[in-house]
């Protein structure tokens, strides 16, 4: 049974019988309790979620532990778990509401926390943070600089030439990272940074970095403090244009499997950087608990990777494809990383792969006009075998129809037995839906096609 504590009745994540109001209120120490019967609460923090009150443990007749769920956030990234989370034979209920930032009370209030503690979220709220990190324990990525004062960053990028990367230091929703093709870009990237402020205090120290030729590549791990279970391979789109071009966005597309990273490309990227940043967490006294999403640069020179960076939560749209393709019971995997059980944890995946296709509002990054009507979303659902759509930024009007919020609207979402045909089948439902203020990327998937072409070439 899927909740959304705000309004059921606006959810696109619910279906016709969940249709109602859920009341919850915010109790002292940080703890949320949820109207209805609670048993054992995993609180999926800043990834997933934060806030149920504990009362009891219920056990199944297998002796697993029953749960109900509380997953912040209302993107399309959550939207793909609570629909992973429903399908868990052990998860009694799933709630979802768009608070954040209760992950140190709820663990204090003795309430288990799937997510990082605030000092462990520097892996990601902090780029200066992390490079301290990799230079300690020795975990490969880019050569850089850190700066506060404009002058001395212009003087290092004229030293180093272009292409360069500049970076702010803290969060600025997706938008912090440029990569200069020329001096120009760079000296201004710096300007906007440290002169204008455009980022506000996110962007008052930046990061100046070596550029990294190669193919990037998501990699993502669960953690429970001590062991880390890498989760399948997955590869986004982070370019709006077709053919990888123009600016970064959040992502406007993703597949998995993601035929770079390889069984062996796997084992490395565990021992040389994952393993290495959650024991070094751990030295440093920030246990850190939750998903470490690592961002990855596989380099052409070497075809080794580097760390790029890191989020510490489920990517978007990534999410979406692997918990298409998760066989595995959620809930049960998250209550394992709670309890710092995931050494002895296995994980099933389905064959085959899976593709999601972002539709973003015209205009994004940029931008873009809200409000636009969004029609046939149910007919797109039903065009093939294995499609599903995902939320990320729409809202009812009062007519009941679907509108768009944000930049980026829809994660339309297929499986198929190999990567052709689950980008035919996402691509049939995006041709499907009826928003002229959309724009979606025509090529999703093209590397992995192009390489699989090339491999068949080669026999």
């Amino acid at each position: 049974m899927f909740h959304d504590v705000r309004s059921i009745r606006a959810s696109p994540f619910a279906s016709s019988a969940d249709r109602r109001w859920i009341s919850f209120r915010s109790c002292r120490r940080g703890s949320v309790a949820i109207s209805g019967r609670s048993r054992t609460a995993v609180v999926l923090a800043k990834s997933l979620g934060e806030g149920l009150e504990r009362s009891r443990t219920a056990v199944d007749d297998n002796g697993a532990e029953r749960v109900v769920v509380l997953v912040i956030g209302g993107g399309g990234r959550e939207h793909a778990l609570c629909d992973a989370l429903q399908r868990s034979p052990t998860c009694d209920a799933v709630f979802c509401a768009p608070v954040a930032g209760l992950a140190n009370d709820l663990v204090q209030a003795g309430i288990l926390t799937f997510g990082p503690s605030s000092e462990a979220a520097a892996l990601e709220g902090s780029k200066e943070f992390m490079k301290k990190l990799c230079d300690k324990y020795q975990i490969p990525t880019a050569k850089y600089q850190t700066f506060t004062d404009p002058s001395k960053a212009k003087t290092y990028i004229r030293e180093q030439g272009a292409p360069i990367v500049v970076k702010a230091d803290g969060l600025a929703a997706g938008k912090g990272v440029i990569v200069a093709m020329t001096l120009e870009e760079a000296l201004n990237a710096v300007d906007s940074m440290l002169v204008k402020g455009s980022f506000g205090s996110a962007g008052s120290r930046v990061i100046v970095e070596e550029f990294l030729e190669g193919e990037e590549a998501s990699f993502f791990a669960l953690v429970d403090g001590e062991n880390a279970l890498a989760l399948e391979s997955a590869q986004d789109h982070k370019r709006v244009g077709d053919g990888d071009t123009g600016p970064n966005t959040g992502g406007m597309g993703a597949y998995s499997p993601a035929p770079i990273i390889t069984k062996e490309l796997q084992n490395l990227v565990m021992e040389s950087i994952i393993l290495p940043t959650v024991k070094g967490m751990y030295t440093e006294g920030c246990k850190f608990v939750g998903v470490l999403f690592a961002g990855l640069m596989i380099e052409k020179k070497t075809g080794l990777p580097k760390l790029i960076e890191f989020n510490v939560r489920f990517g978007d749209p990534e999410c979406q494809v692997l918990m298409m393709r998760l066989e595995s019971d959620l809930a049960q995997l998250l209550l394992s990383a709670c309890k710092g059980e995931l050494g002895s944890v296995s994980l099933d995946w389905s064959p085959g792969s899976a593709m999601v296709v972002v539709m973003a509002s015209r205009g994004y990054p940029g931008p873009y006009e809200k409000g636009t009507v969004i029609k046939n979303l149910h007919e797109a659902e039903l065009v093939a075998p294995m499609v599903k759509i995902f939320h990320a930024g729409t809202d009812i009007d009062p007519n009941g129809n679907f509108i768009a919020v944000g930049g980026r609207v829809l994660g339309v979402t297929a499986k198929g037995k190999d990567i052709e045909e689950a980008r035919e089948r996402a691509y049939r439902a995006v041709e499907e839906i009826d928003w002229p203020e959309g724009y979606f990327r025509k090529d999703i998937g093209w590397r992995a096609i192009s390489q699989k072409e090339l491999a068949s070439n080669n026999r």
